[in-house]
């Protein structure tokens, strides 16, 4: 066993990279990765430009709160559906191949937006078949875009990959909105929505050129697209207490939390005395998107926070508690601030928490366990919509959201605990397969 080998199967669920080849932005340094990091950015900002154009012709055209519910679900029910079976598909097949049908899912509804703008024909019954088509398309997208990740740039660089594409992703999400309202207000939204198909070219173009597929590292047989496979690595993660652990902590955030802070962004600055200020109520909605990008930064100039279970129970933890004094604070300054300091340690959790799974999960389903992750960490952002939204409307969202970030709180706790207890039983890490993963060498080696 090979020292880093021996510090990556650590029984306390450890899975740092060696301390001797890890480097600040490793993976905006490596040739291969960073075209595909941009590419992401800028497939990611499109995803957002496109809400921004569609929601607002449709409440515009239905004027409907029904088909707005309906918008958050065909968006996230999807990833709690299918993430495991399309990981499925990244396992088996050339992840280039799955990304770029994502990709043109993506460009096809977006024309096909605009065709429905152009004629005036568009039906509520079409807007929800693309609603859900764009779902799926991000659904798909999800697992392959990880394993291409740990193809460019192997396990001791795979940290960094990992939060730089989190980052860039963050970047996306934080443009998207302020381009798709440009594109909007100056080519109007049949003109927007198709300019919109040329931010999703560059990532589907350079797949083209890339020689990595998702498994150029693997040295094992491709495993088949199936139920019983399936079945059988949802017992293998149930087996491995870290696993268990990362997998619950990203639901618990989704659950409790998830997207409900910024599509209830408008109440909080209304309660802040912000709701007739336009660029105060902006700058809630940019604070609520920036700490992410803040955090990405730091965290990698840094070094500061190493992937490890430990870190990752403790980011989610402040995310909760920032949460809690975020929807009980009466004042402006001091909500910025939770904002920020909440969006670093979310995008701290969610990045730990998917690299261990990536350099725990065996390499030939490496795509189903991180559908699994996909499953919770995503799928369940659906839940927020009743754990605070639902339950907002009855007892106010401010009260919903201190109550659903207290149970955030308590349940990180617990599954703190589990990890912990997970850890102290011989071989509780799963450490036979990271020892396994940690063998593979870079293509043509």
């Amino acid at each position: 066993m090979t020292a880093p080998d021996a510090e990556l199967a650590a029984p306390s669920g450890v899975a740092p990279p060696p301390a001797n080849t890890s480097r600040r932005f490793a993976a905006l340094r490596n040739r291969d990765c960073r075209p595909y990091l941009l590419g992401s950015m800028l497939a990611m900002m499109a995803d957002n430009i496109e809400h921004v154009i569609t929601y607002w012709v449709l409440w515009q055209t239905f004027h409907s709160p029904v088909l707005t519910g309906f918008q958050v679900i065909s968006h996230w029910v999807p990833f709690l559906l299918l993430s495991m079976w399309f990981g499925a598909l990244a396992d088996r097949y050339d992840c280039r191949r799955v990304i770029q049908v994502a990709q043109v899912v993506f460009m096809g509804v977006s024309a096909a937006w605009g065709i429905l703008f152009l004629t005036g024909s568009l039906h509520m019954w079409e807007a929800c078949v693309l609603l859900v088509l764009h779902g799926l398309a991000g659904s798909l997208w999800g697992p392959g875009e990880q394993l291409m990740l740990h193809d460019f740039v192997g396990p001791s660089e795979l940290p960094s990959a990992v939060r730089l594409n989190a980052t860039f992703r963050s970047l996306g999400v934080l443009f998207g909105p302020v381009i798709g309202s440009a594109l909007l207000l100056g080519l109007g939204p049949t003109a927007g929505i198709f300019a919109n198909i040329a931010f999703y070219l560059p990532l589907t173009l350079f797949l083209f050129r890339t020689k990595f597929t998702g498994h150029t590292r693997d040295r094992h047989s491709r495993p088949r697209v199936g139920a019983l496979e399936s079945l059988r690595v949802l017992r293998e993660v149930g087996s491995n207490p870290t696993l268990v652990s990362m997998i619950v902590l990203a639901g618990l955030g989704s659950f409790f939390v998830g997207s409900s802070m910024q599509s209830s962004m408008p109440i909080f600055a209304h309660d802040l005395g912000a709701g007739a200020v336009g660029t105060a109520y902006g700058v809630l909605l940019f604070a609520n998107g920036a700490g992410g990008v803040i955090g990405g930064i730091v965290l990698e100039a840094t070094g500061w926070v190493r992937p490890h279970v430990a870190a990752a129970v403790l980011s989610t933890a402040l995310y909760g508690v920032t949460s809690i004094f975020f929807a009980l604070t009466t004042s402006y300054p001091l909500a910025l601030a939770l904002l920020l300091v909440g969006g670093v340690a979310n995008l701290a959790s969610m990045s730990i928490g998917q690299t261990v799974v990536q350099l725990l999960a065996p390499a030939a389903d490496r795509g189903r366990v991180l559908g699994v992750y996909g499953m919770s960490a995503n799928g369940l952002r659906a839940g927020s919509g009743f754990t605070v939204g639902l339950l907002g409307a009855v007892i106010g969202v401010r009260t919903s959201l201190a109550y659903s970030a207290t149970a955030l709180c308590v349940g990180t706790a617990a599954a703190g605990l589990h990890a912990l207890r997970g850890a102290r039983r011989p071989g509780g890490s799963g450490s036979g397969t990271v020892l396994e993963d940690h063998r593979e060498t870079a293509p043509g080696s």
